[in-house]
C-alpha cells in the first residue's frame, strides 16, 4: 500500500481534499447536535430529574441572571431603578428572549439581598444555551451593562453569557500546532520535513471533527468531546508522523533511494504506527467500562480522530514524501550526500552518553527517578472529584463576578442550589425536617404540579463544599427516611455528586481492563512477562504524578490565576477516566517505540546490557522530540477558555513530560538494566500458545558475497566494546570483520561509549579489525561458535599488530 500511494501520489491527495471538503460541506449543512447527557441510571439525582421532567414537561429555554450592587444605598432607591428598570425592559422586548422576572415587580422581594445593596433579574431565552444568537446574547450584554455608572455594577452569569467570553474557536490548536513546528524546524532543520507532520495531524483531525459534527446528530456527542478530539488527535497525529518521517529520512542518508526508503519506513515505523494507534483505541475503549453515557461520545470522537489521523500517516504521507523526494532532506545533507555518499546512522553524542551512564549506575538513576515520582505524586492522596462552575472563571470575567456576587448578597449555596423532589404533596415533617438540618439556608415548597412537588434548597455553602457533599448525604440518609417520605434530592449538585460517586465506584474495574489489555497485547508483541509487567507498573506511576500535578495547580490553586485558568475547585468528575484512557494509550505508544528497538538488539545479541544500552541510545533522541511536540500540543489548551479541556491539556502535557523524560529514559531502561536477561523471561508452554505479532520489523539487509565458502549454520554477532590502554572508550573506531581470505563481510564504527556489533554470516574463523585516528590499527582471529561473541578490542596508539 505505501508504494502505491507513493506513486500515485496525486490521486491520493485528492481524495483527501475531496474527502476534507466533501465532509465539511455536509457538516455546515447539517449543523452540530452536540448534548451534554449526564444521565447516570439507577442514581437518586437521575429519578429526582425524571420526576422534574413529569412535573414540568414544557421547559423554557436557557435562563442566564443579571446582577446589580451598590456600593452605597438600596438597589430600590429610584437612582437605581430608572436606570435598571428601563434597561430590563428593553431586554425583555428582544426576540428570542422569552421572559425577564423583575425584582421590582410585585413578586420579586425574594430578589433582592437583606441589606438591599444586590439584586438579581433572571433572563429566559426561547432557545437552549447554544442555540441562543449570538449578536443576541452580546446585545443583551450591552444593554444590561449600559445601565452601569459610578457606585452601580451590572454583571451577567449563566450557559449564554459564558459564551460571550469564550476565545475564538482554533487559538489553543494554532498555538499547538505553531510550537510543534518549532520543535519539528529544529529536529528536522527542514521546513518542508517541518510541514509533513503538521499537514498529516490537521488532514486527521480536520477530518476527524468534521465526522464528530456529523455523528452529532445520530448519537449523544458532548460539547466537549471534540475539543478532546482534536487535542489527542494533534498530540498522536504529529508523532505518528514524525516517526515515519524520522525512519525514511534515515534510509536516504543510509543510500536507499526515496521511495524505497519510504516503503521501509512504513513497512517498519509504520507498522508500529498501527499498533500503537490500536492501543490508544484499546485504551480509550475501555471506557465503555465504566457504563456512562456521557462518556460514549467522548470514545466515538476521540478515537474516530485517532483513527483518522493513523489513517492519514499511513496514506497521505507516503504520497506527501513522493511529492518532495530528497527534498525531505536539508540542504546541508543533501550536500554532504552527494559529496561523500552515504552515511552510517549510529546513535552518537548525548543520547549515546546518557544510554552508558544509565547501564553504569542503573540503582542511583532508578532511585531519583522514584524519588521524583513519588513526590510529585503526594497531591493526588487528597484527590476530590466535583464540578467546575462559573464559579471557577477568571476574577475578570462577567460570569465570576456575577457568581461572586449572587454569594455575597444570598448565600454561597444560592448558586447551587439542591431540589428534593416528592411524588405528591411534600409531608410537613419532611420540610420541617429539611429546615432545621444542619447546613442548610433556605427552604421554599413549590406548589403541586403534574403530581410532583418540588422542596427547592439552599445550602449555606458553596456548590464544591465538602460540606454541601455532606447536606446532600445527610438529607438522604436520615432527613428524608426519618420523615418516613418517598423523595429523592436531585440538582446540578447532586448529579455530579452523584457522578464523582459512581466513578470512583467504577473506576478500578476501568483501570484493571485497559492494563490487562495493555499487558495482553506487549506481551504477544515481545514475547515476555516481564516486559509488559514493568509498562503496566510505570503507566501507574505517571497516572499517579500526572494526577498530583493536575490537583496541585487545579485544586490547591498553585497558580492556577497565573496560567490564566481562574480560581481552583475539585478536579472534573469525568477527567480521570478521560486522561487516564489518553495517558495510557500514549504511555504504551512510548513502549513500543523503546522496546521494539531493545528487543531486536536482544533478539541478535542476546546481550541484555548491550540491547538496553544500544535500544534507548537510538531511540530516546525520536521519542524526547515526540514528547515536547505533545507537550506543546497539549499546554495551549489552556487558551482554549474551556477549565476542562484546561484541565486535560495540563495533566496530559505533565503525564507525557513525566513519561517520556524520567520513566522511559531514566526508569525503565535502568530497571532494566537491573532485571537483566529476566526481562525476556517467557515460559515454553506460552510461547507456543502466544500467536506472533511483529510491531517493527527490522530493516532487509542484503548481506555482501563472500569470497571463500564459510560453514553452513545459523548467522550470528561478535560484539563489545573499543577502549584505550586508559581503559577510556575510543568513539568513531572503524570495526571490520573479515573472511580470512580478507573480504569484508561487515563494519561499524564505535559509538560513544566505544561499543560495536557485527553481523557474522555462521559460525567459523573470522578477522576482526580495528583503527582510529592517533590508535593506529589492531587486528586479530575471532573463533565463532554458536551464539553471540564478546570480542572487546584494546588500541594503543600508534601501534599496528601483525594478521597471522
Amino acid at each position: 500500500m505505501a508504494r502505491w500511494c507513493y506513486r500515485h501520489r496525486l490521486v491520493v491527495l485528492l481524495l483527501w481534499v475531496g474527502a476534507l471538503f466533501g465532509l465539511g460541506a455536509a457538516s455546515s449543512a447539517a449543523g452540530t447536535n452536540y448534548a451534554n447527557v449526564f444521565s447516570l441510571p439507577n442514581t437518586d439525582s437521575t429519578t429526582a430529574y425524571d420526576l422534574m421532567e413529569k412535573a414540568f414537561p414544557q421547559r423554557a429555554g436557557d435562563t442566564d441572571t443579571v446582577v446589580w450592587k451598590v456600593d452605597e444605598g438600596s438597589v430600590r432607591d429610584e437612582s437605581v431603578r430608572s436606570r435598571i428598570a428601563p434597561a430590563l425592559e428593553e431586554i425583555g422586548r428582544m426576540k428570542g428572549v422569552g421572559e425577564v422576572t423583575d425584582p421590582y415587580a410585585a413578586q420579586g422581594a425574594a430578589q433582592i439581598s437583606r441589606d438591599g445593596r444586590i439584586a438579581y433579574a433572571q433572563i429566559t431565552f426561547t432557545e437552549q444555551a447554544n442555540a441562543v444568537p449570538m449578536d443576541l446574547i452580546e446585545e443583551v450584554v450591552d444593554t444590561a451593562q449600559a445601565a452601569e455608572r459610578g457606585g452601580l455594577q451590572v454583571e451577567l452569569g449563566g450557559q449564554a453569557i459564558a459564551r460571550t467570553q469564550e476565545p475564538p474557536q482554533g487559538i489553543a490548536e494554532a498555538v499547538g500546532i505553531l510550537a510543534a513546528a518549532v520543535v519539528l524546524f529544529l529536529a528536522f532543520g527542514s521546513l518542508f520535513a517541518m510541514l509533513l507532520p503538521i499537514v498529516v495531524a490537521i488532514a486527521g483531525v480536520g477530518t476527524g471533527l468534521i465526522g464528530t459534527m456529523l455523528l452529532s446528530h445520530v448519537t449523544d456527542v458532548p460539547e466537549v468531546a471534540p475539543l478532546l478530539g482534536s487535542l489527542i488527535g494533534l498530540g498522536v497525529g504529529i508523532d505518528y508522523a514524525l516517526f515515519i518521517v524520522t525512519r525514511h529520512r534515515r534510509g536516504i542518508l543510509r543510500g536507499m533511494k526515496p521511495e524505497d526508503a519510504a516503503v521501509t519506513a512504513l513497512n517498519t515505523s509504520g507498522r508500529a504506527v498501527l499498533f500503537a494507534g490500536g492501543t490508544v483505541c484499546i485504551a480509550l475503549a475501555g471506557m465503555l467500562v465504566m457504563n456512562m453515557r456521557f462518556l460514549d461520545g467522548v470514545v466515538v470522537a476521540t478515537s474516530l480522530t485517532v483513527v483518522l489521523s493513523v489513517l492519514a500517516a499511513i496514506t497521505l504521507l507516503p504520497a506527501l514524501l513522493g511529492l518532495l523526494g530528497t527534498r525531505v532532506l536539508s540542504r546541508r545533507q543533501r550536500r554532504r550526500l552527494a559529496a561523500t555518499g552515504p552515511e552510517p546512522a549510529e546513535a552518537s553524542g548525548l543520547a549515546a552518553r546518557w544510554s552508558s551512564a544509565v547501564q553504569r549506575r542503573p540503582r542511583p538513576v532508578a532511585a531519583l527517578a522514584v524519588v521524583v515520582m513519588a513526590v510529585l505524586a503526594i497531591p493526588v492522596l487528597s484527590l476530590r472529584l466535583g464540578a467546575t462552575d462559573q464559579g471557577n472563571h477568571q476574577e475578570s470575567t462577567t460570569t465570576r463576578q456575577a457568581y461572586d456576587l449572587l454569594a455575597e448578597g444570598f448565600g454561597p449555596g444560592f448558586n447551587g442550589p439542591l431540589q428534593v423532589v416528592v411524588e405528591g404533596d411534600a409531608p410537613d415533617a419532611l420540610v420541617n425536617g429539611i429546615r432545621s438540618a444542619e447546613g442548610v439556608a433556605q427552604v421554599a415548597a413549590v406548589p403541586p404540579a403534574n403530581g410532583v412537588t418540588v422542596i427547592q434548597v439552599v445550602p449555606s455553602t458553596s456548590p464544591q463544599s465538602e460540606q454541601t457533599d455532606q447536606l446532600i448525604d445527610r438529607l438522604r440518609d436520615d432527613v428524608i427516611p426519618r420523615s418516613g417520605a418517598e423523595a429523592h434530592v436531585g440538582g446540578v449538585t447532586a448529579v455530579f455528586k452523584d457522578f464523582a460517586s459512581v466513578t470512583g465506584d467504577r473506576l478500578p474495574y476501568f483501570v484493571a481492563t485497559i492494563i490487562a489489555l495493555g499487558f495482553l497485547l506487549l506481551l504477544v508483541a515481545f514475547r515476555s512477562l516481564v516486559v509488559p509487567l514493568t509498562a503496566a507498573l510505570m503507566n501507574l506511576i505517571a497516572a499517579a504524578a500526572s494526577f498530583g500535578v493536575l490537583v496541585a495547580i487545579f485544586q490547591w490553586g498553585w497558580g492556577t490565576e497565573l496560567i490564566g485558568v481562574g480560581k481552583e475547585g475539585p478536579i472534573t468528575s469525568f477527567l480521570p477516566v478521560i486522561m487516564l484512557s489518553l495517558l495510557f494509550g500514549l504511555s504504551m505508544d512510548y513502549q513500543v517505540f523503546l522496546v521494539s528497538r531493545m528487543h531486536e538488539e536482544w533478539v541478535h545479541t542476546k546481550d541484555n546490557a548491550r540491547a538496553v544500552r544500544v535500544g534507548l541510545a537510538e531511540t530516546s533522541r525520536v521519542i524526547n522530540s515526540a514528547a515536547l511536540i505533545m507537550i506543546c500540543v497539549f499546554s495551549a489548551f489552556v487558551l482554549s477558555g474551556d477549565m476542562e479541556g484546561a484541565m486535560a491539556g495540563i495533566g496530559l502535557a505533565a503525564a507525557v513530560a513525566l513519561d517520556a523524560f524520567i520513566l522511559r529514559t531514566a526508569l525503565v531502561p535502568a530497571a532494566m538494566h537491573m532485571l537483566g536477561n529476566a526481562n525476556w523471561w517467557l515460559p515454553d508452554w506460552l510461547e507456543k500458545r502466544l500467536p506472533h505479532l511483529a510491531v517493527e520489523p527490522k530493516e532487509d539487509e542484503t548481506p555482501a558475497a563472500e569470497e571463500e565458502p564459510v560453514a553452513a549454520g545459523r548467522p550470528s554477532v561478535v560484539h563489545g566494546f573499543v577502549r584505550g590502554t586508559d581503559g577510556e572508550p575510543v568513539e568513531g573506531a572503524v570495526v571490520t570483520l573479515l573472511t580470512t581470505g580478507g573480504r569484508r563481510l561487515d563494519g561499524v564504527t564505535s559509538l560513544a561509549d566505544g561499543s560495536y556489533i557485527v553481523a557474522v554470516p555462521a559460525p567459523g574463523t573470522y578477522l576482526l579489525a580495528t583503527s582510529a585516528e592517533s590508535y593506529g590499527s589492531r587486528a586479530g582471529q575471532v573463533v565463532v561458535t554458536e551464539g553471540p561473541l564478546v570480542y572487546d578490542v584494546e588500541l594503543a596508539e600508534g601501534e599496528v599488530d601483525a594478521v597471522n
